[in-house]
C-alpha cells in the first residue's frame, strides 16, 4: 500500500504511478473521489482512501462514480475519479453531456488504458474520448509526471471550467519511481449556484451550450502551444525525429538518445505549430503513439510528412526493441538482434481459480449438465471457460451475460430449441450492470436460469468491497444488499429463486438441473465468501491415501489447484474400451478443507489429513 500523509513537503517517496496520482489528488485539496475497481486503475482510489480530509468511495459502477464527482465539481468542490479503459464506456453517457455543462470546481478524470491486454478483454485508446468529448488530455511519461500533471489538471480544468482526462497505461499505473510530494492546499468551493441554462441539458439548452464548448476547445488548442508540457528536446542526430507521448517518449529515449524529440504531455488539443516546429528540424519524422494513429492522422491532415503505424504495430507497447527493429527497417539496415534473456522453458501452467474457490463446485457441476448453453461475465469466474471445466460460452462485458442469455434464448434456431440457457454472472458485476438484464429477462418472459455467484467481494480486482458484503471502502459496516429480495424485487418469482451452497455439490446439481428444465427466469444464488478474504475460514485440510486411490480422476476435474496428478495410465475395460487413470496427491498445506473433492471421489480415498504441530524446542535456563 501507499505511504500515506501526513508527509513533510519535499519528501522523496517510492511510488506507482497510481500511488503518485493518490498523492497528487490529495494535495490538490479534492473533497470528493470516486470509482469502481478495475485493473490497472484500481490502487488510485484505495490509496486516495487512505488519506484524510476528503471522502472517497467505491461506487456500483464507473457511470455512478463519474456522476458523484461531478455532483461534487457542480458544487465547486475538486473532485476526482478514475475507471480502466472498459469503464469509460460505462461512464461515456455522462461525459457526453459534461462536456458541455462544464464544471465549476477541477474535476480530473483518470483513465487506465490496459495497453498489452494485460487483464482486459480489449484493447482501448482513451485518447479518443478526448476529441469524442472535446476535453484536454494529459498523458504522463512516469510517476513524478503522474504526480504533476494531476496537481496540473484542478488548474487547468478550473481556468477552463472543464473536466481533464488524465490519460494513464497499465506501465505508468504500476512501476515505482522516486517522486517528490509537497503538503495538501486545502480548496475552498464556492457552494453550487443554481443556472438552469448551464446544468439542466434540456435540447434547447444543449444547442446554446455548444458554441461556447468549441470556443473553449479552440482556447485549449492554444493553450497546448504555449504549454511547458509540450517541449522540444534538441538532438544531435537529425536524420529522425520523434513525436511522442506517455510511457511511448521513454522508449523513443531509451532507444534514440540522440534524435530530436517532441514530447507532449498536453496532447489533446493536438499542438500542430509545435510539431512543425519539430518536423523543420529534422529529415523525418516518426510518430510513436500507443495505440491508435490518433495523432498521426490529425497531423497528416494538417499536411506533416511523418511516418506512423506504416512501421510500427497498432498493438502493445512499443518498446525499444520494437522501436529499433522498425526504424532498422526503415533505414534498410539488419534489424539488431535482440540481447534480451530467452525466457525460462517451464512447465505450461494456465490462469486457474484458487484453492477451495467457491466457484469451482459451480463450474464442476456446469461441466456435469449435458444440453446447454452458458452466457458468462467479467470476474474471476470467467476462468470457467478454461481446462478442466469448459462450462462457459461467451464473454463480453460487464453485465453482459443478461442480455446475451435473453438473446440466445429468443433468437435460438430450430438446431437449439432444446437447449437451456443459463448465464453466470458475479456479485459486484450483478450490481454494476447486470440488474437491468435481468429485469429485462423478466419482463421480456426469458427461458433463462441465472446463477448468481456472491463471494461477497469484488474478486479479480483485489477483494474490494462492495455493496453485496456489507462493508464500505474504509472496512467499515455499511447496509448489506439481499440477493434473494433483490431479484424478487425485479420481478422473479419467490419458488423461482434458491440460495444454495457451492460445495454442497448435490444439492448444486439437483437445483441447476430442476431449474433449466422449468420454463421461464429463475436465480440460484451461491452463497459463499471468496477464500481470500477475511469472511472464508479454513478447516481441517485433506489428504489421498495412496492405497486406495484407484485414479478414477473425478476429484481432478474439480480443478483444484492443490490436486496435483502425480502418476498417469491406461487401462482397457472387458468391453474393450480404453480408459485414462490420473492418481493424485492433494498439497495438504495448500488445502483449506473445503470438501469439493471428497464429494466425486469414487473409492472415498481422500480423508482429512492429520494436523501436524511443530516441535517446540525448548532452551534450559
Amino acid at each position: 500500500m501507499a505511504v500515506i500523509a501526513p508527509m513533510p513537503a519535499q519528501s522523496r517517496l517510492l511510488m506507482s504511478g497510481n500511488e503518485a496520482v493518490a498523492r497528487a489528488v490529495w494535495e490538490a485539496g479534492v473533497k470528493v473521489a470516486a470509482a469502481y475497481p478495475g485493473t490497472p486503475a484500481t490502487e488510485m482510489l484505495e490509496v486516495i482512501s487512505t488519506y484524510p480530509d476528503l471522502y472517497a468511495e467505491w461506487s456500483v459502477n464507473e457511470k455512478v462514480s463519474l456522476e458523484v464527482a461531478v455532483g461534487a465539481a457542480y458544487a465547486g468542490s475538486r473532485s476526482f475519479c478514475c475507471m480502466k479503459h472498459v469503464g469509460m464506456n460505462v461512464a461515456s453517457d455522462a461525459l457526453m453531456t459534461l462536456t458541455l455543462t462544464g464544471v465549476a470546481g477541477g474535476l480530473v478524470i483518470a483513465i487506465a488504458d490496459d495497453v498489452g491486454l494485460s487483464s482486459s478483454q480489449n484493447e482501448q485508446d482513451s485518447r479518443t474520448w478526448g476529441r469524442f468529448a472535446h476535453l484536454p488530455i494529459l498523458e504522463p511519461a512516469d510517476s513524478q509526471e503522474a504526480y504533476e500533471m494531476t496537481k496540473l489538471g484542478y488548474e487547468l480544468s478550473e481556468r477552463f471550467q472543464v473536466p481533464v482526462i488524465l490519460r494513464m497505461t497499465t506501465r505508468i499505473c504500476h512501476v515505482k519511481a522516486l517522486v517528490t510530494v509537497g503538503e495538501r492546499q486545502e480548496h475552498v468551493g464556492a457552494g453550487f449556484k443554481k443556472e438552469p441554462a448551464r446544468w439542466v441539458m434540456t435540447p434547447s439548452g444543449a444547442a446554446r451550450r455548444i458554441p461556447l464548448m468549441f470556443e473553449r476547445e479552440a482556447a485549449l488548442q492554444a493553450e497546448s502551444e504555449v504549454s511547458p508540457l509540450n517541449v522540444i528536446e534538441a538532438g544531435s542526430d537529425r536524420r529522425l525525429g520523434f513525436i511522442t507521448s506517455g510511457p511511448a517518449y521513454m522508449h523513443v529515449k531509451e532507444a534514440f538518445p540522440d534524435a530530436p524529440v517532441l514530447k507532449l504531455g498536453f496532447s489533446y488539443p493536438v499542438p500542430v505549430e509545435k510539431c512543425r516546429e519539430l518536423a523543420a528540424q529534422c529529415d523525418q519524422v516518426v510518430l510513436v503513439e500507443e495505440v491508435e494513429p490518433l495523432l498521426e492522422t490529425e497531423l497528416k491532415a494538417q499536411g506533416l510528412a511523418l511516418l506512423g503505424k506504416e512501421i510500427l504495430p497498432r498493438i502493445g507497447e512499443l518498446a525499444p526493441p520494437v522501436l529499433k527493429a522498425a526504424i532498422a527497417k526503415l533505414r534498410g539496415e539488419p534489424v539488431p538482434a535482440t540481447t534480451a534473456v530467452a525466457p525460462m522453458q517451464v512447465f505450461p501452467r494456465p490462469p486457474t481459480m484458487c484453492v477451495a474457490c467457491p466457484h469451482l463446485g459451480v463450474y464442476y457441476t456446469l461441466s456435469q449438465v449435458k444440453n446447454i448453453t452458458i452466457a458468462g461475465d467479467i470476474g474471476c469466474y470467467t476462468l470457467g471457460a478454461g481446462h478442466p471445466w469448459n462450462a462457459l460460452d461467451t464473454c463480453i462485458s460487464m453485465g453482459a451475460s443478461m442480455g446475451v442469455a435473453l438473446g440466445l434464448d429468443k433468437g435460438r434456431s430450430e438446431s437449439d430449441k432444446d437447449k437451456r440457457i443459463l448465464a453466470v454472472i458475479g456479485d459486484s458485476t450483478f450490481l454494476h450492470m447486470g440488474m437491468q438484464g435481468l429485469l429485462d429477462i423478466v419482463y421480456n418472459k426469458g427461458n433463462v436460469t441465472v446463477l448468481l455467484l456472491d463471494n461477497r467481494a469484488v474478486g479479480m480486482t483485489g477483494g474490494q468491497n462492495n455493496p453485496g458484503n456489507g462493508f464500505d471502502i474504509h472496512g467499515e459496516e455499511a447496509p448489506r444488499v439481499d440477493f434473494v429480495k433483490l431479484v424478487e424485487a425485479l420481478g422473479v418469482k419467490p419458488e423461482r429463486v434458491h440460495k444454495v451452497n457451492p460445495y454442497e455439490l448435490p444439492t448444486l446439481f439437483k437445483t441447476i438441473r430442476e431449474e433449466v428444465k422449468t420454463e421461464g427466469p429463475s436465480v440460484i444464488v451461491t452463497d459463499q465468501p471468496c477464500v481470500l478474504t477475511q469472511a472464508y475460514h479454513k478447516t481441517k485440510p485433506y489428504l489421498v491415501e495412496e492405497d486406495k486411490c484407484t485414479g478414477c480422476g473425478n476429484c481432478v476435474e474439480v480443478g483444484c489447484p492443490a490436486i496435483h496428478v502425480t502418476r498417469r495410465d491406461k487401462v482397457v475395460k472387458p468391453n474393450g474400451r480404453e480408459v485414462d487413470l490420473n492418481f493424485v496427491r492433494i498439497e495438504t498445506a495448500a488445502c483449506t478443507g473445503c470438501g469439493l473433492c471428497v464429494q466425486p471421489c469414487a473409492p472415498d480415498a481422500i480423508v482429512h489429513a492429520d494436523t501436524v504441530v511443530p516441535i517446540n524446542i525448548l532452551k534450559k535456563h
